[in-house]
């Protein structure tokens, strides 16, 4: 271990299955299933804090804090019950508490599903912190959090957990808790999935449900949203990893629905399901509320965090402002007129990665901006694949929810980088419920003739189904089968896992960006072991993806 590092104690089956019945009483407030899941209190006892504490968004002079506080036994997540409450908060420099530097409170309402958000400032840049919650009397879990260091400051190294995709109902979150023992992140990003909205046994589970979330029905309404959101705070592993490390997070389709965009979604009925409109608003709340999350844009969780003069971070929100996904073959994913990003969001990245004066450009990112075409599989290997990414069965090369639905965008941006020789940007991102490591060409047919323009990490699912998952075979059969044939179809592709599950650690020097990748023994033990898979790396000025052989 490095001097910088520092201990945590010193500082499907397919995405397209829907429900096939849906709750009748979806509208109506449940609060019963995760009442039943949340430990008994006597009556009258003092208010808990049963979700945890977290902390998110590090600024050089802040932070910002939330927790969620049970008043009163009935006042469960979703409930809308329960008195206004008092929540004291205190940031000190020592897990003791001895050394108090800033404190304050704020009132938790049903209003706002009795979470509370403190945005702290006037901290210290680049400094662990303790803090912790108070209401009648009771405390929360004390928990570390950083700072993140001074714009101008010359930062050796940074060190990000790396995560997506977190399907409640398939697994264990057994990468939350490997990503929190290892006491050395400066932050963790959550690329997106952070929640699933399916009913129980409605999306990929290898045909068993671990453990059933709650509600037990797909969520449509804001009190179904809060249900899901609590029952996912519940999670031990989630907890231990909040109370270590701030997070920085953006929200992907799950969120809302599966395959959302900005009128609607795959997995969305306009009218059976009440409009789109009022279950995108509720989501929408639902999240704001309960992750620590600061906004730049009201609505949204596009923002840019900055590290130093090594790094700065765009965060982009693919899901609020794309057009609608469209069916590949007819040449409409060429269309000028559609979008990914809407117009204001790509400008705002463009301007920003343009005008930046770090050593690197991370941008984080919900669905792969990597070219992918699958026209050579085999017939036995593609339906499978297309069937976990929503693509057409007879073949055809694209993936329509991703960049690849939205290529217009995608030349802009590329474009943008190599026009103004902007190096070091590198794409971090989730959803695909696989491993890659990639080049970003500039022009994916001639590749490796043609120019790269960026580098691109994506992190496999904590849980969510995969290709072994989906066949129902053992781990490791379809991706030393399926991997060759995708990187001959794609010179691009450095590595593709497309069968374990677990997290990425990015670490960043101005040297090298580098991504470890660790799996997971098996998802469905809540005991399960982790380990290292592989490594690559992308070397300043470069925008090319290499193997290395150990872990940083």
């Amino acid at each position: 271990m490095t001097s910088r590092q520092r201990s945590a104690e010193s500082n499907s089956l397919s995405p397209r299955r829907r429900t096939v019945v849906k709750a009748a009483a979806a509208t109506a407030v449940l609060a019963a299933p995760l009442a039943a899941a949340l430990p008994a209190r006597a009556a009258g006892e003092a208010p808990a804090f049963l979700h945890g504490v977290a902390s998110g968004d590090p600024l050089p002079d802040g932070i910002l804090l939330w927790t969620r506080v049970t008043p009163t036994t009935e006042a469960v997540p979703g409930s809308g019950l329960g008195p206004d409450t008092e929540v004291g908060w205190v940031v000190a420099r020592d897990k003791a508490f001895t050394t108090v530097v800033a404190k304050g409170s704020v009132t938790a309402t049903a209003a706002s599903d009795h979470t509370v958000k403190a945005d702290i400032r006037g901290l210290t840049p680049a400094t662990d912190y303790w803090f912790r919650f108070s209401a009648g009397g009771t405390d929360s879990p004390a928990a570390r959090t950083r700072t993140a260091p001074a714009s101008d400051a010359a930062v050796a190294n940074l060190r990000f957990g790396v995560v997506s995709c977190a399907n409640w109902e398939a697994g264990y979150f057994s990468s939350y808790r490997h990503l929190a023992a290892r006491g050395d992140l400066d932050a963790w990003l959550h690329l997106g999935d952070y929640i699933y909205e399916y009913g129980t046994g409605a999306y990929g589970t290898r045909d068993t449900v671990v453990r059933q979330h709650a509600p037990a029905h797909e969520i449509l309404t804001l009190a179904d949203y809060r249900t899901r959101h609590g029952k996912y705070k519940t999670d031990p592993d989630l907890q231990a990893l909040h109370a270590v490390a701030p997070v920085v997070a953006i929200w992907d389709d799950h969120e809302f629905a599966n395959d959302a965009w900005s009128g609607g979604a795959e997995n969305h009925t306009e009218g059976a399901e009440g409009a789109w409109s009022a279950r995108q608003a509720a989501a929408k709340q639902a999240y704001f509320e309960w992750m620590p999350v600061r906004t730049a844009i009201a609505g949204t969780t596009y923002r840019r965090l900055r590290f130093g003069k090594l790094a700065d971070l765009s965060l982009l929100d693919l899901r609020s402002f794309r057009s609608q996904q469209v069916a590949v073959g007819n040449g409409s994913v060429d269309d000028p007129n559609r979008t990914i990003t809407g117009r204001a969001q790509l400008d705002w990245l463009k301007s920003g990665l343009k005008s930046s004066d770090t050593t690197w450009r991370l941008v984080g990112n919900s669905v792969m901006i990597s070219p992918f075409a699958i026209g050579s599989l085999s017939a036995d290997l593609l339906k499978p694949l297309a069937e976990l990414l929503g693509l057409p069965k007879e073949g055809l090369a694209l993936n329509t929810d991703q960049w690849d639905g939205y290529t217009d965008d995608r030349r802009e941006l590329l474009a943008h980088l190599r026009s103004n020789a902007i190096r070091n940007t590198v794409f971090l991102t989730g959803d695909i419920h696989m491993a890659w490591a990639n080049d970003v060409p500039v022009n994916a047919g001639t590749y490796p003739l043609s120019a790269s323009a960026a580098t691109e990490f994506v992190v496999t699912s904590v849980t969510s189904d995969n290709l072994d998952d989906i066949l129902k075979v053992p781990e490791g059969t379809v991706t030393a089968l399926a991997a060759p044939v995708i990187q001959v179809a794609n010179r691009h592709v450095h590595w593709v896992d497309t069968d374990r599950h677990g997290y990425g650690v990015l670490d960043i020097t101005a040297e090298r960006a580098q991504m470890d990748y660790y799996v997971l023994s098996d998802k469905t033990k809540a005991n399960a072991t982790s380990s290292w898979a592989r490594s690559y790396r992308t070397r300043t000025g470069t925008q090319k993806v290499e193997r290395t052989y150990t872990p940083v």
